[in-house]
């Protein structure tokens, strides 16, 4: 009896870790980026670092693969790379749905939400109310708070809710909020049709406008959402990155994130030039922010889909995943400020073994499993093509083109893509450094590659969805090989359910 005990001990056991390797073992499902168990997905919300815990949070429908009532779903990380998913944060009430916005850590309990030696994360988002919708009105979306005293474990709404009502503007939404120190105030930066408003607050609860920003500048072929104002330092001085998601009208049709450099003083932001400068140049990186909390490092997650297609790519379980949390920095070439984005460091953890090749054959190809790393270090930088494909003769192909003076991802043969007419398409993302010589990486998973060349300078990422992962690396003909290449396996962060 004893011995049969044991023995259904060991088959539960068995049966649950197997139950954890199929979940995360479905066609398509990344190996290296978050995507929730099941469910729809879409922005990742209230990004904030806490006693050693990252929290995400995010646009979740768990009834079905496809947008719904949002509530914001919750994983938690303390490495950014292996991440544990918790039960729903926030669900919908009588005020609407539970759109897009931000967390912060209120350590001086300005909010006055603190228990007894509890300091209280403090949520804002928005509140959709769909009835106010279909009735006609434009002023369904207000902003809402919620607070939570044990450590973004447990989250009770404000009983004051909404904390700022619509002043009477279709689209306004996606609080982000930081804390200004020159005034001690928050500062909420939030998505107004088509520009950004701010708002200041001394305690999170009462908000007062400071300014607008946006009318004539930057892209304005869609609605603007999912705004972040982030100060980052640049040859010893403080330059602000505002970044702005709009939808449609990105960078490659669609959905997409612009960004700009400036000033701001606490109550306006001023914009240091007119260009339109994008996040990123591949199809799929949308609506991302960043951290709060995390000191000067500014870490950066995004949508990893588009809104053209997000609803119809062709997995069954679950739908979307995020990108690889980046860190931003800012670059000043030719008198104008530029992003830089390269994956976080602790990705390095995955690693489990890496070699060094002097160039990429055009014959004899590499192979390697999906997902891994690509690394290229180009003494001088011209024309190529690396095709990386699988034994269904199906490939994704990324390079540089001269005459253009710009990079690009060719998806076209990369596998399914009946789903949407514009899928199977070539993309491309313009150069901006100036040096001979150029620094690539490549992200390589199941369904995803990002490209950060000129060490971030230009980044790229797409989506696609092959009958099986790529494995197998060469180049196409050029008048010279790739050099100095270094490929890195990495491994599943879903190895065991975390």
């Amino acid at each position: 009896m004893r011995r049969l005990f044991i023995n259904l001990i060991f088959l539960a056991s068995s049966l649950q870790y197997t139950g954890a390797q199929t979940l995360y073992q479905e066609p398509f499902r990344p190996q290296i980026h978050f995507s929730p168990k099941s469910g729809w997905m879409n922005d990742p919300n209230g990004l904030v670092y806490y006693q050693g815990e990252y929290h995400l949070f995010f646009q979740y429908y768990p009834a079905a693969t496809v947008w719904g009532p949002m509530h914001w779903g919750h994983a938690v990380s303390k490495d950014l790379v292996h991440w544990k998913e918790m039960p729903v944060a926030l669900s919908p009430d009588s005020l609407g749905y539970i759109f897009s916005g931000s967390a912060v850590v209120d350590d001086r309990n300005t909010s006055g939400l603190g228990a007894k030696d509890r300091i209280p994360l403090v949520a804002l988002f928005t509140q959709h109310d769909p009835a106010g919708e279909k009735s006609g009105s434009i002023r369904f979306q207000n902003q809402s708070l919620a607070y939570s005293v044990d450590g973004g474990v447990t989250w009770e709404k404000y009983n004051g809710n909404p904390v700022l009502h619509n002043p009477g503007i279709r689209d306004f939404r996606d609080p982000k909020v930081s804390w200004y120190s020159d005034r001690n105030i928050w500062i909420m930066t939030l998505a107004a049709g088509d520009r950004v408003h701010f708002y200041s607050s001394r305690d999170l609860k009462t908000w007062n406008k400071e300014s607008e920003f946006g009318v004539g500048l930057g892209a304005h072929g869609g609605v603007w959402e999912c705004p972040d104002l982030i100060p980052l330092e640049v040859d010893g001085k403080k330059v602000w990155l505002l970044l702005v998601s709009i939808n449609p009208g990105g960078a490659q049709g669609g959905s997409s994130t612009q960004y700009f450099t400036g000033t701001f003083d606490g109550h306006v932001f001023s914009a240091t030039d007119t260009l339109t400068r994008w996040v990123d140049y591949g199809p799929d990186d949308y609506a991302g922010v960043t951290f709060a909390n995390t000191g000067r490092d500014k870490i950066f997650l995004g949508w990893m889909s588009n809104w053209q297609y997000g609803e119809s790519v062709p997995t069954t379980k679950w739908r979307s995943t995020l990108t690889i949390p980046r860190t931003l920095n800012l670059k000043s070439i030719g008198g104008s400020y530029y992003l830089t984005m390269m994956p976080v460091p602790a990705l390095d953890k995955l690693v489990t073994r890496s070699d060094s090749y002097k160039h990429i054959p055009e014959v004899n190809a590499i192979g390697f499993s999906s997902p891994a790393r690509f690394e290229m270090d180009l003494s001088d930088l011209y024309a190529f093509s690396l095709v990386f494909s699988n034994p269904s003769g199906q490939n994704v192909k990324v390079g540089f083109d001269e005459e253009k003076n710009a990079f690009f991802i060719d998806r076209s043969q990369a596998g399914r893509s009946d789903f949407h007419p514009g899928f199977a398409s070539k993309h491309y993302g313009p150069r901006l450094a100036q040096t001979k010589g150029s620094k690539i990486t490549v992200i390589l998973d199941v369904a995803s590659l990002e490209l950060f060349a000129d060490e971030g300078l230009t980044t790229m990422t797409e989506i696609f969805f092959p009958d099986q992962p790529f494995n197998s690396l060469q180049q196409e003909a050029s008048r010279k090989p790739v050099d100095n290449v270094k490929v890195s396996q990495l491994s599943s962060i879903w190895t065991t359910e975390k």
